[in-house]
């Protein structure tokens, strides 16, 4: 693909330079999360979170229809509500955390389903489940750029104790348990507004693509934080201008493209990166010093 084609699409047309705006800033504001999530080990939970935004999504359109202001309070409201319910069971009960993501998902797909199938104001399906970014509005941009913002002052303000949990939890929840708390469900509702802004880009089921994809190739060429973070945010940013570039040249849906172009270097980095199959199978023989 030459030059050219690379940027015609977003010199030509206003939707696509939308496209991409919108696609850089939730790229901007979900792979830090996406790698604290890594981190956390909780990679599963932010895909139980992304179905548990659809009954609430439903129910908003199933009332309001395309309501922007009641889709958005509806998904961050039933994903505040899985996400503190599965910290809940797993916390005081004797589930494990993924015993209870997987129920709690299950529920919530459900009665996603459940709503999306009702009697009423027709639903469309397709745009629930995989967004429509090529369609995004200035209001949807306005709240994609909010939450990134948002989600980057947050992230900043909270570093030290989000770098604790993440690395030694049982110290931090036995010397400050209100503090554990405050750092393990304020993170959950960060993972919920990134899940909700993505969900109006490319749809409940591929949202969790630019949290998770992105995250998971920069850990495996890096170890440190700072650097992975910052190539997370790399990936996840190329992946999403490929994505779209391919939509447009070879008629593919927006949403499917991009996450397609977020799991390629993902693939690759999990055969040829440092810390990928093949050079850890086969490690570089060092020679020998005198």
């Amino acid at each position: 693909m030459t030059l050219p084609q690379l940027l015609t699409p977003f010199a030509d047309y206003d939707f696509m330079r939308r496209a991409l705006a919108g696609a850089l800033m939730l790229t901007l504001g979900a792979t830090p999360v996406g790698v604290f999530l890594m981190l956390r080990r909780m990679s599963l939970m932010a895909d139980a979170m992304s179905h548990a935004v659809l009954p609430g999504v439903a129910a908003a359109y199933f009332f309001s229809g395309l309501s922007l202001g009641a889709m958005t309070l509806g998904g961050l409201a039933a994903g505040v509500l899985v996400a503190i319910a599965t910290g809940w069971a797993a916390r005081h009960s004797v589930l494990f955390e993924d015993t209870a993501m997987g129920t709690f998902q299950i529920l919530s797909l459900t009665a996603g389903i459940l709503l999306m199938t009702a009697h009423g104001r027709p639903v469309d399906v397709l745009q629930l489940l995989f967004g429509s970014i090529l369609a995004i509005d200035r209001d949807t941009l306005t709240l994609i750029a909010l939450v990134a913002s948002a989600t980057l002052v947050l992230l900043a303000l909270g570093w030290r104790i989000l770098v604790l949990e993440c690395f030694d939890a049982p110290f931090l929840r036995r010397h400050s348990p209100r503090l554990s708390a405050l750092a393990h469900y304020g993170f959950l509702v960060l993972v919920v507004l990134n899940l909700v802004a993505a969900f109006h880009a490319i749809g409940t089921l591929l949202a969790i693509s630019v949290l998770i994809l992105p995250a998971a190739t920069a850990r495996l060429w890096v170890n440190g934080l700072g650097k992975a973070l910052v190539l997370a945010a790399g990936c996840g940013a190329l992946g999403s201008y490929l994505g779209l570039v391919a939509s447009f040249r070879w008629d593919l849906p927006a949403g499917p493209a991009i996450a397609l172009a977020l799991a390629l270097p993902y693939l690759v980095s999990l055969l040829l990166a440092p810390h990928g199959f093949l050079r850890r199978r086969h490690p570089r023989k060092r020679h020998l010093e005198n």
